[in-house]
C-alpha cells in the first residue's frame, strides 16, 4: 500500500495525498515512459505520475487504489507490481531480487540465442554460402529455420509480446523495431527455404543468423545495462544501511535490545561507543562525540552533551549516552533524507523532458525511414534488389532503437543526486539540479549563513587594575538577570570557561542603555555610552578603541565597577571559519556573491569586507529579501538564494534555486530546492560543482545517443554503398545498438568518482 504524504511545492502545503510505488515490466525505451505516465495521469484521483526509466519504477501521487493504477498500466500494454514493502530497505531488496531474476532470464535468453547464432555466423564466414540452391540445402535450412523460430519464441518473446501490445494501443516502441527487423528477416528466410523458385537466384540468401544474433546481443546488452544500473542505487543503499536493526531501550532500570521498528516516542535509549544511533533524539545523560559525516559530509566528529540533538544513523564514537527518542520510523531525519533523494532521482530536469519528447516521435520516424530505404533499394538498387531492400530496412530498424536516448538523463540524475547526498547536499528535484549549474549570482543571508548565528564575546579590553576573569565573572553575574542576546553571549562565555557566578542585588534594566546591579559589595554598570554618561562614568580616552572594534563588526559595551570604567567587552556574531574560502570558491567560478542582512550599513560593510564580498544590501527586513532577489533577477541574473530555510522562505521561493542551510536534526527540506546538511558554505560550491558535472554528463550521454542514431541510420540505409560498396550488417547493428546503452550507463557511473575540488 502507498504511504500518506504531504505534497508541497516551494513551501506551500497542499492536500494530503497517497504515494504509490510500482515496478514496471515491459518498458523498453524512453517512449514507453510517456505512454505509462499519460495512462496513469488519466486515472481519476491521480495528481502526478513520474517514471524513472533507468530504475523501471513509477511513483504516483493521488487518492487512488493500487488496482486502478495496475489496470491503467496493463491497458497501456505493460505489466506492473506494487512495491508494497513496509520499509525502504525491504522495497530496495525486493527490487534487487526482481532485477536479479530478470538478469538471469536475460543471460539465459542470450546464451540460447547466441548458441545457435554464433555457429551460423562462423559457418557463413567460413563458407561464404548461406543460400538455398538444392533440396538438401532446403531441408537443412528448414531445420535451422524451425530452431530459429524456437529461439524467437523462447529468447525473444518479450520483444514480440511488447510489439503486439503496442500495436493494439496504436503506438510503437523499441520492441516494435526489434520485432519488425528480426521478424522480417525470419519470414524472408523461410520464404526462400520453402519457395526458392519465387525468389531470384541471386537473392536466395537466408538471414537466420541475423535473427538469432540480434536477439542474443540485445538480451546481452539489456543484461549488462541492468547490472550497471544497479550501481546507481548505491547512495540510497548506503543511507539505508546507516540505520541499525535494534535499539537498546532502558526501562525500570533494565536495558533491553528491541527491533528498531518497536521503538516508541520518548523511549530512553542507551548508545555505547562504536554503536550507531538508532533514531533521532535529545541527550538526557552523558557526553560523547558523534561522527555525522555520512549525513552531513562533515569529517570532524561533533561533541554531544545533555540537551543536544542526535540523529539516527550517525556513529557514536567515544562515550556512552542516554537519549530520549523524539522522531521514529518515517519521521526521522534519515527517513526524510532518503525520501528526498529518491524523489529527486525520479524527477526529470528540463533537458530530460526534451529527450522524452524526441523519443516519442523517434520510433515512428525510424519506421518511415526504414520503409523509404526499402523502396529506394527496390527501385534503384542492384541485384538482388529484394535482399538489399530487406537488409537495409532491417538494419535501420535494429540500429535505431532509442534505448541509449531513454537512459541518457535518468542515469546521470540518479548518480548525481546520490553523489550530492553523500556530500551532505540534498537536491530536491531535477530542475534544481539543472538550474544550479547556470547560477550567475549567489545571495547569502548574513546571520547563520556567513556567520555562526550565535553572538559571542570576542574581546575584553582591560582598562583598570582588575583582570579578565574577574571582569567576565562580574559581567556574567550582572547579566544573569537579563534575556538579551548580548547578555546570553557573555553568560555563555563564562560557562565555557567554567567561571562561577555571584549573587546580584538591585538588578535594573535601563531600556536602550544597559543594565546595573550590586554584586560582591560593588556597583556594576554594563551598557552603552548613554548609560555611562547618565551615571557620570568617565569614558574619555577610549574613543579610538571603540571605533576600531565597531569597524570590525563588533558591538562594544562599557563595563564599570563602582563608577570607574574597568573594561570594554566586545561581542560579535563570529564569521564561520571556512566562509572566506567557500566564498572565494564561488567567485573563482565566476559567480557574483551578494550579502543581504538586516544589520546597519557599518556592520554590513565590515562583515562584507572580512569575507571578500563587494556587493551587499543592508538594513533589509525579512519580508524585503525576496524583493532584493527579484531586483537581481530583473537585471538578467540567474539567482541562487541561501538562508536558514524558515525566516528566508519567501526569498528562497523567489530565487531560481533556493539553498537552505540546515543541520542533521532540523533540515529545512521543504523550504528550498537544495538543502545543505552542514552549516559550511562549501556545500554551495559542492552543489554547483556536482550540478555542472551531472549536466555535462547528461549532455555527453544525449550527444552520444543522438550522434549514434543520426550517423547510424544513414549508414544502415545504405548511403555509403554507391561510393564504397559498404552496407552495414544487421548483426553489427544489433550489437552496436545493445552496447550503446551499456556505454551510456557506464558514462553515467563515472559521476560516482567525481570529487568537488576546493574544500
Amino acid at each position: 500500500m502507498g504511504q500518506s504524504i504531504l505534497k508541497t511545492e516551494k513551501g506551500r502545503i497542499q492536500q494530503a495525498l497517497t504515494r504509490h510505488q510500482l515496478l514496471i515490466e515491459g518498458a523498453g525505451c524512453a517512449s514507453c515512459v510517456g505512454k505509462i505516465e499519460d495512462a496513469l495521469k488519466q486515472v481519476s484521483g491521480v495528481e502526478d505520475a513520474t517514471m524513472n526509466f533507468a530504475q523501471r519504477v513509477v511513483v504516483v501521487l493521488g487518492n487512488v487504489t493500487d488496482e486502478q493504477l495496475i489496470n491503467a498500466i496493463e491497458m497501456a500494454g505493460y505489466r506492473a507490481q506494487v512495491m508494497g514493502s513496509s520499509t525502504e530497505k525491504e522495497a530496495l531488496d525486493e527490487k534487487s531480487k526482481a532485477d536479479f531474476k530478470h538478469y538471469k532470464q536475460l543471460i539465459r535468453n542470450m546464451t540460447i540465442a547466441l548458441g545457435l547464432g554464433i555457429p551460423l555466423m562462423v559457418y557463413g564466414f567460413w563458407t561464404g554460402d548461406m543460400t538455398v540452391s538444392s533440396t538438401s540445402e532446403q531441408i537443412a535450412w528448414l531445420l535451422v529455420g524451425l530452431l530459429t523460430l524456437g529461439i524467437m519464441v523462447f529468447s525473444g518473446k518479450h520483444f514480440y509480446i511488447g510489439a503486439w501490445k503496442s500495436l493494439l494501443h496504436h503506438s510503437a516502441t523499441m520492441d516494435t523495431l526489434i520485432a519488425l527487423g528480426t521478424g522480417a528477416a525470419w519470414l524472408y528466410s523461410m520464404l526462400v527455404v520453402l519457395f526458392p523458385g519465387s525468389v531470384p537466384e541471386m537473392a536466395r540468401h537466408v538471414y537466420f543468423e541475423a535473427t538469432t544474433m540480434i536477439i542474443g546481443l540485445i538480451n546481452l546488452g539489456l543484461a549488462l545495462e541492468l547490472r550497471a544500473r544497479g550501481k546507481t542505487s548505491e547512495a540510497i543503499k548506503r543511507l539505508i544501511g546507516l540505520q541499525p536493526k535494534t535499539a537498546c531501550v532502558v526501562s525500570s532500570e533494565k536495558e533491553v535490545d528491541i527491533p528498531i521498528e518497536q521503538v516508541q516516542l520518548n523511549d530512553i535509549i542507551r548508545v555505547r561507543p562504536g554503536e550507531k544511533i538508532p533514531v533521532d533524539g535529545v541527550v538526557k545523560e552523558g557526553h560523547t562525540t558523534v561522527d555525522e559525516s555520512m549525513l552531513t559530509g562533515e569529517p570532524m566528529p561533533v561533541e554531544k552533551g545533555e540537551g543536544d540533538d542526535v540523529v539516527g544513523g550517525t556513529l557514536n564514537k567515544s562515550g556512552s549516552v542516554l537519549f530520549s527518542a523524539t522522531r521514529i520510523g518515517k519521521d526521522t531525519a534519515l527517513a526524510h533524507i532518503i525520501n528526498m533523494v529518491k524523489r529527486a532521482q525520479n524527477s526529470k530536469p528540463p533537458i530530460g523532458r526534451l529527450a522524452d519528447v524526441i523519443s516519442a516521435y523517434f520510433v515512428p520516424t525510424v519506421m518511415i525511414i526504414a520503409v523509404i530505404s526499402a523502396l529506394v533499394w527496390l527501385n534503384f538498387g542492384p541485384d538482388p534488389i529484394v535482399a538489399f531492400a530487406l537488409v537495409s530496412a532491417m538494419t535501420v530498424l535494429i540500429i535505431a532503437c532509442p534505448c541509449a536516448l531513454g537512459l541518457a538523463t535518468p542515469m546521470s540524475v540518479m548518480v548525481g543526486v546520490g553523489k550530492a547526498a553523500e556530500a551532505g547536499v540534498l537536491i530536491r528535484n531535477g530542475e534544481a539540479l539543472q538550474t544550479a549549474s547556470k547560477i550567475t549570482t549567489m545571495v547569502l543571508d548574513k546571520t547563520g549563513t556567513i556567520t555562526q548565528g550565535a553572538p559571542k564575546v570576542t574581546d575584553i579590553v582591560i582598562l583598570s587594575d582588575t583582570n579578565e576573569e574577574t571582569v567576565l565573572q562580574l559581567a556574567a553575574s550582572l547579566e544573569s538577570g537579563s534575556e538579551h542576546p548580548l547578555a546570553l553571549a557573555i553568560m555563555d562565555t563564562a560557562n565555557e570557561r567554567t567561571i562561577s557566578l555571584k549573587k546580584t542585588d538591585n538588578f535594573k534594566a535601563v531600556i536602550g542603555h544597559g543594565v546595573e546591579a550590586n554584586c560582591a559589595d560593588k556597583q556594576l554598570l554594563l551598557g552603552n555610552e548613554k548609560l555611562m554618561r547618565a551615571k557620570n562614568v568617565d569614558i574619555d580616552g577610549v574613543e579610538e578603541e571603540i571605533r576600531t572594534l565597531a569597524s570590525e563588526a563588533k558591538t562594544p559595551m562599557y563595563f564599570a565597577i563602582d563608577h570607574k570604567l574597568s573594561a570594554i567587552i566586545a561581542i560579535a556574531d563570529p564569521i564561520k571559519s571556512d566562509a572566506v574560502n567557500a566564498i572565494q570558491r564561488l567567485q573563482r567560478n565566476n559567480i557574483r556573491v551578494v550579502m543581504v542582512t538586516g544589520d546597519n550599513q557599518a556592520t554590513a560593510n565590515a562583515v562584507a569586507k572580512k569575507v571578500g564580498i563587494n556587493d551587499f544590501f543592508a538594513e533589509v527586513l525579512p519580508e524585503e529579501k525576496a524583493e532584493k532577489v527579484a531586483f537581481l533577477q530583473q537585471q538578467g541574473e540567474i539567482v541562487g538564494m541561501t538562508g536558514d530555510g524558515i525566516n528566508d522562505a519567501p526569498a528562497l521561493a523567489r530565487a531560481h534555486v533556493g539553498f537552505a542551510i540546515g543541520t542533521g536534526t532540523d533540515v529545512a527540506i521543504e523550504s528550498a530546492d537544495v538543502t545543505l546538511m552542514r552549516g559550511s558554505l562549501h556545500g554551495l560550491a559542492d552543489a554547483i560543482a556536482i550540478s555542472k558535472a551531472t549536466l555535462n554528463n547528461i549532455k555527453q550521454n544525449l550527444l552520444g545517443a543522438f550522434i549514434y542514431n543520426i550517423a547510424g541510420i544513414p549508414i544502415a540505409a545504405g548511403v555509403l554503398y554507391p561510393l564504397w560498396g559498404m552496407l552495414l550488417n544487421p548483426v553489427i547493428a544489433g550489437a552496436a545498438m545493445a552496447f550503446s546503452s551499456v556505454t551510456v550507463v557506464t558514462n553515467a557511473n563515472r559521476l560516482r568518482f567525481f570529487k568537488a575540488q576546493g574544500n
